[in-house]
């Protein structure tokens, strides 16, 4: 009779069952592998508090940590380990007190045959649907040879088949760079790094190496240890959530801005707003989304260089009334700490906020704060490009606002050059008339329709005035400004 495909096994990360398509396939033997402090311990206790919730019957088997300090792990994230059995192997005659839901073991100097005979008698003995290992690293160091450490993995694995366990083993890297022989054995393999930073959190990731017969999400996936356990964030295929909106045409509430723009921006595309230092950039992006709270809309902020309650006053003073639309939660500012936030981890938050809560205008402000998060600019362009690519799909206008180094223009340049990632582009310039510094906007890029090619003053104060065309200057956008030459005079009949 074939054997039948096995039914998935929920891990208890929902981002990690995400990545795996629904969870682990059931009765297979999986390997958990990373350095030491990279969240092993934690995700074998998810994985088995998950069973629990299930009326599983699970299996601790610990040949490293002592049954406290994995009551300690577990009382950091406000668990309990009723319903765990746990299996400890100490070496070396270490005395313990025995406990109700605990066996505690001293082989003292036994053979690795012996522990692992030991092992078995207590896989036997709870029949658990769910087990870890922890760790093969104690196995292979007592086997001394690769021969001898995979014939008692095998022993084990075999053992757990016929019970038709799911099983974890855990596994150090700390001493190797990755056990071959254990990745071929295993019906999958995870690894789990911590890469630290120069400032602020490291930044920790997950990988799944191999599990066959499950197409899972390939590449790196940024994830968290918080209290209550690890939280992965599943790297963004943008293409996994195509959808359908209803086109149309987004307003500033700027009558003259919207005029330049062809009438409006595009629902569903992205735009980029870029500037030196206070010409104005912020404020632009804040029309948008305070147009859309008025109308009814929502609308989501994110904020990496200003303070929340600086942008909210900074709005009010331009008579935006920003607080009324917050009230209604209608419009949602968030301050995000770049030093503390993953790339990923922000993507995350900002799917939130547009499938969970609808908002329909998200502005991002700045991309230079952004840049910070992810310093590597190619991952930083990828990453960005599935983010806007998702968001488009989701009918949703993104404002985009990128800071240039410089004053006047000309030598003005972005960190990141992202202007191919936008549908339209939106430079403003200070240039200088009169003994006066002056603003000036200019469309310089939209794929949707036309649009006016004119170089306008920009006034701020209160609100936002988009002046006539400077049809007097010349070089406003280059910062080379110069008054343009009168036109000839007729002299017909002169």
């Amino acid at each position: 009779m074939p054997e039948t495909l096995p039914s998935k096994v929920a891990t208890g990360v929902a981002g990690l069952d995400d990545i795996l398509a629904g969870g682990l396939p059931r009765g297979r033997l999986y390997l958990v592998e990373g350095d030491p402090g990279t969240g092993k311990t934690t995700l074998g206790l998810q994985f088995l508090l998950e069973g629990v919730r299930r009326g599983e019957r699970t299996l601790y088997i610990t040949l490293t940590e002592t049954a406290d300090e994995l009551r300690a792990v577990a009382e950091s994230h406000g668990w309990a380990l009723d319903g765990i059995s746990l299996c400890e192997v100490r070496p070396n005659g270490v005395s313990g007190t025995p406990e109700a839901d605990y066996t505690i073991l001293h082989p003292g100097e036994l053979e690795l045959g012996e522990i692992t005979k030991t092992i078995a008698e207590e896989v036997k003995r709870v029949r658990p649907a769910r087990a870890v290992l922890d760790s093969v690293t104690e196995i292979r160091l007592l086997a001394r040879d690769a021969l001898r450490h995979r014939r008692q993995v095998l022993y084990l694995k075999q053992l757990f088949d016929e019970l038709q366990c799911t099983v974890m083993v855990l596994d150090d890297l700390s001493a190797q760079h990755g056990d071959l022989q254990l990745q071929s054995i295993s019906h999958g393999a995870l690894r789990l790094e911590h890469r630290a930073g120069d400032y602020g959190i490291g930044h920790r990731r997950l990988r799944v190496i191999k599990l066959r017969g499950v197409a899972y999400r390939e590449g790196f996936h940024d994830f968290r240890i918080a209290t209550g356990g690890i939280i992965i964030f599943p790297r963004l295929v943008a293409a996994e959530h195509e959808t359908s909106f209803q086109p149309g045409q987004v307003v500033s509430g700027v009558p003259e801005l919207d005029a330049i723009l062809g009438g409006g921006l595009d629902r569903g595309s992205a735009t980029l707003i870029m500037g030196p230092a206070g010409a104005g950039k912020s404020l632009l992006a804040t029309h948008y989304a305070v147009g859309a709270a008025h109308r009814g809309e929502r609308a989501a902020v994110y904020l990496f260089e200003e303070g929340s309650q600086s942008f909210i006053a900074r709005a009010g003073g331009l008579a935006m009334n920003p607080h009324e639309y917050i009230k209604r939660n209608l419009l949602t500012i968030r301050q995000i700490d770049p030093v503390e936030l993953t790339p990923s981890e922000f993507v995350h938050r900002v799917r939130e906020s547009v499938e969970r809560d609808h908002a329909r205008v998200v502005v991002i402000d700045s991309l230079n704060g952004y840049l910070a998060a992810m310093p590597d600019e190619h991952a930083l362009a990828l990453n960005l490009r599935e983010l806007i690519r998702h968001l488009s799909q989701q009918g949703v206008l993104t404002l985009l606002v990128v800071a240039e180094h410089g004053l006047t223009g000309g030598g003005l340049k972005p960190p990141v050059d992202v202007s191919y990632l936008a549908d339209t582009v939106l430079v403003l310039r200070y240039f200088e008339a009169g003994g006066e510094l002056r603003r000036a906007v200019a469309v310089v890029k939209r794929r949707n329709g036309p649009h006016e090619r004119t170089v306008h003053e920009l006034r701020i104060g209160p609100g936002i005035t988009v002046g006539r065309p400077l049809t007097e200057f010349e070089g406003v956008l280059a910062g080379i400004v110069s008054r343009a030459p009168l036109p000839p005079k007729d002299t017909d009949g002169a």
